[in-house]
Formats: C-alpha cells, structure tokens, sequence
C-alpha cells in the first residue's frame, strides 16, 4: 500500500453508490487557490428532500418541499460557514459548536470534544468537520472525524488531522465507506486528491461522478490566495 498515493476525486468516488457525505479541501496545482468543496446523497425520501442554499454569506441544507419534511434534526444545518479568517465545513450542526468555540478562544478541536457522532442507530453517521485557515499567501487546514467506538455507539472515538497545504493535493473525507444495511462507517485518514486549478473542473469532477440516484447537492469554492476573491459553483439535484 502507497500511504502517499493521490487520486483524482473522479477515481475515488466513481462506481461508489454511496459515500454519503463528503468534505474535500487542499489547493490547486498552480499553488495559488484554496479549494473546499462538500457535497451530500441520500437515500431516503426525508434525505433526499433537499437543497443547498446560501443567506447572508452562509451555506444551509433546505427542504427542497417543506411539506414533505419528517425529522428536520440532522439534515437541516449551516453547512460552511466563515470566522474571521477561517472557513468550517461540516456535515452538521458542528458547524455552529466550531464557530461558536472560536468566537470564544477555543480551537477546532476543543470545540469538537463537546460533540460525538450522530443519534442514528445502528448507523451512527460519524460527524466529519473541516477548518481552512488562511495566512499571509497560503493556508493550513484540519479535518476531524468523531464516530462510535463500537456497534453499541457506547462510545465516541475522535480523530484531528493537520495538513500543511501543497500544491496540487487535497483530503478527502466522508462518511460511509459505500452502500449497507447498517451503513460502514468511514475508516482510516482522510485519503490525498488531486484539486484541479479551475473551480468548473473541480465542480464538474466530484458532480459526474456521484451516483446519479443518491447525489443530492454540492458546493464548492476557490479562494484566491494573493487576492482574496472568491469563486463559488453550487449544484442542487432538485
């Protein structure tokens, strides 16, 4: 095994029915963009009711049709949001515990030890978080992920990673392994992507290669790391 093997996120997710969730972030390979992008499936009706949705700088989950909404609890969330010179991406309400924790002094990963994967048996969808960090002409970022310890979620298990931004090379982290009845929960580290230079082909890589039955809906943005500009692709299903 080549723990330094990088793939295109064409390669890693192609032929995959379910991946479930998913955050990637890592910069382009002219070395010159920060690149986080997050997309969601889903397999039941409740689930798949869904869109991606901006207000006042800040990415939501929406119902795509409210009457049809079950148990909004864990599929109606602030997605991405920013603090200060930080970008949070995650798979759910962590978002606010991480923004909330930073306005009051503490780190990414203290902020996370509150939390623990989420309540849905016999699943216990992990709960993956994402933090880029911009410097002066460059970034760092972390990607955590907080899953149960055992079949029995008696217990949560909680992983922090730390990445030094190279040029071309991203993480990728989701989920579900794939499809199953309970869904397998993701293993190991984040696995190495490569990021494209343009945001289009980046958007257009991970979109095409999600199944077509479960996609639901993704974001992603570029930041340009000498001038600040943003660009930004969202892509609903519904």
């Amino acid at each position: 095994m080549n723990v330094y093997e990088i793939k295109t996120m064409a390669e890693r997710i192609t032929g995959n029915p379910y991946v479930g969730r998913g955050i990637v972030i890592g910069k382009s390979q002219d070395g010159t963009k920060a690149c986080a992008a997050y997309f969601i499936m889903g397999r039941s009706e409740n689930s798949r009711n869904r869109i991606f949705a901006k207000e006042d700088g800040v990415l939501y989950t929406k119902p795509f049709d409210e009457s049809k909404v079950e148990d909004p609890s864990l599929i109606i969330y602030a997605a991405v949001r920013e603090y200060e010179n930080h970008l949070i991406v995650t798979n759910g309400d962590q978002t606010d515990t991480i923004y909330e924790g930073l306005q009051k002094g503490r780190s990414f990963t203290d902020s996370l030890e509150t939390r623990e994967f989420e309540p849905d048996a016999p699943n216990f969808t992990p709960r993956i978080s994402g933090m880029l960090t911009l410097t002066e002409d460059d970034f760092k970022y972390k990607m955590s992920i907080l899953k149960s310890a055992d079949e029995q979620g008696t217990a949560c298990s909680r992983y922090t990673f730390f990445y030094e931004a190279l040029p071309g090379t991203g993480h990728f982290i989701h989920t579900y392994v794939t499809d199953g009845n309970p869904l397998p929960t993701f293993q190991g580290e984040p696995e190495r992507v490569v990021i494209p230079d343009e945001i289009d082909a980046m958007a257009d890589e991970i979109w095409n290669a999600l199944d077509e039955d479960n996609k639901i809906s993704l974001y992603v943005r570029y930041t340009d790391l000498h001038t600040g500009q943003k660009e930004e692709r969202l892509i609903n299903k519904n």
